[in-house]
């Protein structure tokens, strides 16, 4: 069976998310993005190039917790799909991503994650697929806190 894969992006949050309904009351989310853009020079140093900026969508229950988590300024990643449309005002040809699911960036965001207690601890281990591969053993909070860049 091979692994499903969806389009991604990674940026930022150029505008304040906005939160509206579709004419069938669904709950709808609209953002423009950008994302950044660097070129690598002969010499290994890399220039910082102007970001691009593009629209984002996201529906229903995405549209709503994406509308309640995300600020202007906060990078994120996400999946979904491009799609190409023609504007209504001026007949160009334009596209937006359309989000399935989106969250934070891990390696530019620093954040807390709360976790709902479950109702029994479940066997999380996975099956082996190599020899000589151990698990980790995940260390004392205190221990594993660092901070992350943003």
């Amino acid at each position: 069976m091979s692994i499903e894969t969806e389009q991604a992006v990674a940026g930022f949050f150029a505008t304040v998310p906005t939160l509206t309904r579709t004419e069938d009351g669904a709950a709808r989310f609209y953002a423009r993005f950008g994302i950044e853009h660097s070129r690598q020079e002969a010499d290994g140093s890399w220039t910082k190039l102007e970001p691009t900026f593009h629209d984002m969508t996201a529906f229903r229950r995405a549209a709503e917790e994406g509308f309640t988590r995300f600020r202007k300024g906060d990078k994120f990643v996400a999946t979904g799909r491009v799609h190409e449309y023609r504007r209504q005002k001026d007949g160009e040809q334009a596209e937006e991503f359309i989000v399935s699911r989106f969250g934070h960036d891990v390696a530019r965001t620093q954040y807390d994650v709360r976790r709902a207690p479950r109702k029994a601890a479940p066997d999380q281990s996975a099956p082996s697929h190599g020899a000589g591969f151990e698990a980790q053993t995940r260390l004392p909070q205190a221990a594993r806190t660092s901070p992350m860049g943003m």
